[in-house]
């Protein structure tokens, strides 16, 4: 049994749930006319956040592998900004389903542009996964909002492929903080041009996403670090299970039988697979 990769499964299942309440505080905006002020709202309540641990613990913020760094930056900024229209126009457990498509994304430009192995079991999940959220979503009912979260997805998908390519030397914090601070121009020259009037609320409400969204970039860039994306990334289908319930409790939204009946193609096959590689080295 592979202790690495059941870590990097359980912290991308925790993970997962934990950005489901990020997602939860955005929706209770419930508006989308200033994206790009609470995304840099985000930026800076992560980035006060974060430095005081990292002058605690006394790690260097030392200028290696910026590129990247600045690379993955951007893509978060615009993603998150995307996200905040389709979590405050769709359903929660919709919009959710449609960023899931972000496994699948992760396995096929892992394969193209980093050459990684696909398993026949990884293949199979995150097939059956997609189809699950096609059922979940419905085809025939997208908007443009539908579209934004799965430009999300994609953006998710990049992110966390990226993280392969940032300095080994640079932990989590270090990562998270400069995802923030690079991003911080652009972020506040998008926020100036949006033009929209200052709330506190949104303050609040960035600042409770930020903890919660860094808990889950932290454990995808453990994860995605310590063993090839196609053998986890199917875990993150998990967190569908926490917008369901958050959504029905707290936004009275009620899933019909085709949202029961996609989540099972999504959780099923990753049972299974689990239970495969668990299998595969007493074989071997």
């Amino acid at each position: 049994m592979d202790k690495a990769l059941i870590a990097a499964v359980l912290w991308l299942v925790l993970g997962n749930n934990v950005a489901i309440l990020s997602d939860s505080l955005i929706k209770m905006l419930d508006s989308f006319d200033a994206p790009f002020q609470f995304v840099l709202l985000r930026q800076v309540s992560a980035l006060l956040i974060l430095l005081p641990f990292i002058k605690l613990r006394g790690e260097s913020l030392a200028p290696k592998g910026l590129r990247w760094h600045a690379a993955r930056a951007h893509i978060w900024l615009f993603g998150t900004a995307l996200m905040v229209l389709s979590l405050t126009t769709l359903p929660l457990a919709t919009a959710n389903a449609l960023f899931y498509a972000a496994p699948m994304l992760t396995v096929i430009i892992a394969r193209m542009a980093f050459k990684e192995r696909v398993t026949w079991h990884s293949t199979v999940t995150v097939g059956l996964g997609m189809l699950g959220v096609l059922i979940i979503v419905n085809p025939t009912e997208f908007n443009p909002f539908a579209v934004a979260a799965l430009l999300v997805a994609g953006s998710l998908a990049v992110n966390n492929l990226l993280i392969k390519k940032l300095p080994r030397e640079h932990g989590i914090l270090q990562t998270l903080f400069l995802t923030n601070l690079l991003g911080l121009p652009v972020g506040i020259a998008m926020a100036i041009w949006e033009g929209a009037a200052f709330e506190w609320q949104r303050l609040l409400f960035a600042t409770g996403s930020t903890l919660f969204i860094m808990i889950y970039a932290a454990t995808c860039i453990y994860a995605y670090r310590a063993v090839d994306s196609a053998k986890v990334t199917s875990a993150e289908y998990t967190g569908l299970i926490g917008a369901v319930a958050i959504g029905m409790v707290f936004f009275a939204e009620q899933p019909g039988l085709n949202f029961y009946i996609g989540s099972a193609m999504i959780i099923a096959p990753l049972i299974w697979q689990s239970w495969a590689l668990q299998k595969k080295p007493a074989t071997s």
